[in-house]
């Protein structure tokens, strides 16, 4: 998979500069896992830890659905990997291949985008039942910078755990 990483502008109107934030942080976290073996990316980071990259893969796949098009987009639409609405079910990676899961997380990164780009402004709002309150569009958008950034950290420390690689 090649991966582009495109840095964000220093200037730009808002919504640009939340897009081009939010697919730096996604082409980070496929940067991290660039390479890999599948067996690679089910690797452990330290007991007792469960977590892997394909693991944050799964899981932002996960939280782009749900916020994007559960709660922004109002799609009556299941998680992915459970059933009961429980995002930590895609940290385990077991019977999962990488190639799923890219395929998986891509998909619903292409449905964020569609349904962010038809919204008609970042003050779209809508009902998000995890916290049991309206959000905005742009209360989605930054919760997203934020929740890559997170787990880009962890994939930093996963990723050099697997094969030195730094700095990604």
């Amino acid at each position: 998979m090649a991966v582009e990483r495109i840095g964000p502008p220093s200037v730009a109107g808002e919504r640009e500069m939340l897009r081009a934030f939010l697919d730096y942080h996604r082409a980070t976290l496929a940067l991290k896992c660039d390479g890999l073996s599948d067996e690679e990316l089910r690797r452990r980071s330290m007991p007792p830890s469960t977590l892997t990259l394909l693991g944050l893969v799964r899981h932002m796949a996960e939280v782009e659905r749900a916020w994007f098009r559960r709660v922004i987009g109002k799609e009556d639409v299941p998680l992915v990997w459970s059933e009961e609405d429980d995002y930590q079910a895609a940290y385990d990676p077991s019977g999962s291949t990488g190639a799923e899961a890219f395929a998986a997380w891509q998909a619903e990164v292409e449905h964020s985008r569609r349904i962010e780009r038809a919204a008609e402004s970042l003050d779209v709002v809508a009902y998000a039942p995890r916290w049991d309150e309206e959000v905005s569009l742009r209360l989605v958008m930054l919760h997203m910078i934020h929740e890559y950034a997170r787990h880009n950290g962890h994939a930093d420390f996963l990723r050099e755990g697997v094969d030195g690689t730094v700095g990604v």
